[in-house]
């Protein structure tokens, strides 16, 4: 076989090679480009957020939600002990005349304190009523006040059940009844007691159902309905102002009137915290005593 014609047959079988690999690249880029153009369709359509972004970003916001609260309870904390510091301020200089102090009256001064409406607007359950100091009590042999608030905090995140998360600020403060000489009754604190300024008998427990009235707010609307534990119907309070303009009353299971408001003098009840030592003549309460 002539020589040109075996170098002209390569040469056919080269061109050939080159022109099969041209196509082949070619088919791989088209295929290539339509793989990009199906992925940025794919990216471009609403519904493309990915699995991982939608667990994230709850989280997100949850995590967030949480500190917000975290911070609002400390807030919350530290209002509550300045506002128990600046009411014992107050009972200091009252345990001078009377030899106890007046766990409402504390009350009063801490919501005075901090902001009634500051407390209705808080996470605090129950508002500015939610604060309970009959926790307090005066030592006249120590001279000192110790003042405690209890109260309770709800968290409003709809996940888990998460119950009511109960804190209690507590302080303690130098009375101003000058000097005293120490004793032996300074090592033993005396048991605290409750008592009224009418009552005939002490109480151990200050949420005694003898010592509280179970005030509670109704409309006006059924007020003429309404009965208490003994069957008997309600008045209007003597004391009270503006009975018909107001919607709502308050009224106690066992009083028989009721009331324009919670402060009204004739439902409220004075209980002082008070060692046992100091209490001469009165007897222990049936039901909290025993």
């Amino acid at each position: 076989m002539p020589f040109s014609s075996i170098h002209l047959r390569k040469q056919n079988k080269k061109i050939l090679r080159k022109e099969k690999d041209a196509d082949l690249s070619l088919n791989k880029r088209h295929s290539s480009h339509n793989s990009m153009k199906e992925a940025s369709l794919f990216a471009s359509l609403p519904g493309s957020i990915t699995l991982e972004t939608a667990f994230i970003i709850p989280f997100f916001f949850l995590t967030l939600i949480c500190m917000i609260y975290l911070i609002e309870i400390m807030t919350l904390r530290a209002s509550v002990k300045e506002g128990l510091r600046s009411a014992g301020k107050k009972a200091s200089k009252q345990v001078y005349a009377i030899s106890a102090v007046i766990p409402a009256q504390i009350e009063k001064d801490v919501r005075e304190s901090v902001g009634a409406q500051r407390l209705e607007q808080s996470i605090i359950c129950g508002g500015a009523e939610g604060i309970d100091c009959y926790g307090s009590w005066y030592s006249p042999a120590e001279g000192k006040v110790y003042l405690k608030a209890a109260y309770e905090v709800k968290l409003p995140i709809p996940i888990m059940g998460i119950r009511p998360i109960r804190y209690e600020e507590k302080i303690r403060v130098k009375a101003w009844t000058g000097y005293q000489k120490g004793g032996v009754d300074e090592m033993f604190p005396q048991e605290i007691i409750y008592v009224t300024e009418t009552g005939m008998v002490y109480h151990k427990n200050p949420r005694c159902t003898y010592l509280e009235l179970s005030i509670r707010r109704v409309s006006a609307d059924i007020i003429e309905d309404l009965r208490n534990s003994s069957g008997g119907k309600y008045y209007p309070c003597s004391s009270c102002k503006d009975m018909a303009a107001s919607v709502h009353y308050y009224i106690t299971n066992t009083g028989d009137r009721y009331h324009t408001s919670a402060g009204c003098n004739k439902i409220q009840r004075t209980v002082y915290a008070v060692e046992k030592s100091e209490v001469q003549g009165k007897g222990a309460c049936s039901k909290c005593s025993q």
